[in-house]
Order: structure tokens, then sequence, then C-alpha cells
């Protein structure tokens, strides 16, 4: 082979592995106990579990990582091949991603600790509580905005939320039920402490794929989450995590399409 011959054949070669490369998804998820976390530097967590078994039964050529969650909502609103778990589908999030789920459901809540004394039963008593610290790029965050709640205060993380309710910075706290023990014990604290209040809304979460990423391979994850809530894939991985499983919730989760 002379020189000209080998060097169009490495540059055919390095085609093709940087398009293997590019064909690999990029899943993107944060710190956020149950859900998703670093267990001996490996992701774990209910939803890693769920999306791992989906990587089995698509084939698909995917990697997981951890990441802040602004940074991987800027990656899969950004590129191709990428996908954000777990995400809530909402209204105001709708047409900026392809949507494979729910993969998970509960009910985001307002608490308290039960020896402040304090009763809430609407955003007024929200409002008339003062600051209300919510990770900006949650949903909630978005929700609570739209409905003109004036006394928010948006922090980088989770974490930091649940450090100023603990130093008593903020007297609610609103999380997800599903992920509230996982969050506490972080923070040396545990449920007994608390008090619910109300539900602010039932959420579902989702994998929230790039607009440019292949609608084929959106819809074949799609079809391999149905057969896990047929052959009851999806229950056995929500059941290990979530032993006291909220009954209508799962029954719901498995309902859906």
């Amino acid at each position: 082979m002379n020189l000209k011959s080998l060097v169009a054949a490495l540059m055919l070669f390095c085609c093709f592995c940087v398009d293997g490369m590019a064909a690999d998804l990029r899943l993107y998820t944060e710190h956020y106990r149950p859900f998703s976390y670093l267990e001996n530097g490996k992701p774990s967590g209910m939803v890693v579990a769920v999306v791992e078994e989906l990587i089995r039964r698509t084939g698909e050529s995917a990697r997981i990582e951890l990441v802040p969650w602004t940074r991987g909502y800027h990656q899969v609103r950004h590129e191709a091949n990428t996908a954000l778990f777990s995400t809530v589908r909402t209204a105001q999030r709708e047409a900026e991603f392809q949507w494979v789920g729910p993969i998970a459901r509960g009910y985001t809540r307002f608490y308290t600790f039960k020896n402040a004394g304090l009763r809430v039963t609407s955003l007024d008593d929200v409002r008339r509580l003062g600051t209300l610290a919510i990770p900006k790029q949650w949903y909630s965050y978005e929700l609570l905005a739209e409905q003109g709640l004036d006394n928010l205060y948006g922090v980088p993380t989770p974490q930091d939320m649940l450090r100023m309710f603990r130093h008593g910075r903020v007297k609610l706290l609103l999380a997800n039920n599903l992920t509230l023990d996982g969050m506490l014990a972080e923070q040396g604290m545990n449920a007994g402490q608390l008090q619910e209040q109300f539900d602010l809304m039932p959420n579902d979460s989702y994998i929230a794929f790039s607009l440019t990423t292949d609608t084929a391979l959106v819809a074949r994850w799609q079809q391999a989450l149905q057969q896990m809530r047929d052959d009851g894939g999806l229950e056995r991985i929500y059941r290990h995590w979530f032993p006291s499983a909220d009954e209508r919730a799962l029954a719901d989760l498995l309902r859906s399409e």
C-alpha cells in the first residue's frame, strides 16, 4: 500500500471511530438519593437501576454520568444523543425534550419541623412564612414562580436547600416524598423530625431526551419501558428501593403509557 492509500485508509478509519463515538448515548443524572448517586465510584439508585435495565433491553451503547443538574440540563438542550433523568415533565418543559416514562411517581409536599408548631394549608400560608429555598432548575421553582410566589430563593442544589432548612434560615421544606429520607439522611436528619403539611402536586419522573436524538431510538426506549411494566420488571425495581411504596402511586405508575 502506498503512502496516499494508507493516509486515505486511516482517515476512513477515523471517520468510523468518530461516528461510533457520536452514536453513544450520554445519560446525565444528578446526586439525588435514592434516585441517583455514586456508590463505590459507580452510579447507583432507583432510577439508575431502571435506566440500566432499559440499556440492557434496548441494546444501546450508553454511559451514565453524575453531573450537577444545571450542567446536565444545558447539555441535553444543546446536544444530540443525550438524555437527563430523572426529569419531572411539566407544561413549561414539554416542547424542550422527547420524553420516555414515567419511571417514578411521587408527591411534591411541603414540610416543617414538628417542634415549629406551624400549620400550612395553602400558598398564602407559604407566602407569609418568608423565604422559600428551592433549587432554581427544579420544576417546582418554575411552577411557583409562574403562580406569582415572590418569596422564592433559588439555590444551586438540593443539599443547599436542606442546609438552609436545617439551620433555620427557612421555615419550610419542599421535597418529593420518594427522595425525602435520602436527602434528610445526608444532613443527619430523619423524617420523624418533620411534619407533613400539604401536597403541591403529584409528580412523574421521566427520562428527557434531547430534541436532536433519533426519534426511533426514543420510541424503542418507551417500548422497552412498557415491556418492563407488562412483565413486572419496573415493579420489582420500584419495590426493591421503596419497600413501603404508596400503593396508589405505584398502581398509577404501572398503568401509565
